[in-house]
């Protein structure tokens, strides 16, 4: 079975670095939520991966809108976010979604991302460097783990 992570990454293209990472290790189908477009259908997906950057400490509506519109009932779903300070609560309304269309939580990966928003382009960012190769690491071990917990289901 495959998985589909779909994912936002603005500005520095920190998530998108971390879910390519993760594609590469499990072959995962990458959807970029700000440019899909047409009818997806997620019926033979084994698992699902909604992934953004965190801004204002929620996940880019992009990838909310898009699970709304197509996040089937009952498919096991995962979480990915970068963020420059603080994950915070980034992933409630996802979850939120998932408990109303009775779709169990796998777990979450996050890692900090090169921010310049707002204030912090002032001082020339933070987190700088970020994600290094330690974090692409950690985020392809999470997904190896994610799949072997998995079994043949996705």
């Amino acid at each position: 079975m495959k998985t589909v992570i779909c994912y936002a990454s603005r500005h520095h293209g920190n998530t998108r670095r971390v879910v390519e990472a993760m594609a590469r290790e499990g072959e995962a189908e990458l959807i970029d939520a700000t440019a899909a477009s047409g009818d997806i259908q997620l019926e033979d997906c084994g698992c699902i991966g909604f992934a953004s950057g965190i801004y204002f400490g929620k996940f880019h509506p992009s990838v909310l809108d898009w699970a709304r519109r197509h996040l089937p009932q009952g498919k096991p779903v995962f979480f990915v976010c970068t963020y420059g300070s603080s994950q915070g609560s980034g992933t409630q309304a996802l979850r939120e979604l998932a408990a109303e269309r009775g779709c169990p939580v796998l777990g979450t990966f996050g890692c900090r991302g090169y921010d310049t928003f707002g204030p912090f382009k002032l001082v020339g960012g933070i987190a700088k460097g970020r994600p290094n190769e330690a974090d692409l690491a950690a985020a392809r071990a999470f997904y190896r783990d994610l799949i072997r917990g998995q079994g043949e289901s996705i």
